[in-house]
């Protein structure tokens, strides 16, 4: 049982360094199109 949990253990650590991996090398595209919003003056407090 001891060594089943150490395995397990051991498989989640390296599933999750190879998603910190992954996100770290993966280059995620900039949005291509420009966001414009107008804010109401009145949302902001004065």
């Amino acid at each position: 049982m001891n060594k089943i949990s150490l395995i397990l253990i051991a498989f989640v650590v390296i599933l999750l360094a190879g998603g910190v991996a992954f996100l770290a090398a993966w280059e995620i595209p900039a949005p291509s199109a420009p966001v414009h919003k107008v804010l109401a003056d009145d949302r902001f407090p004065r």
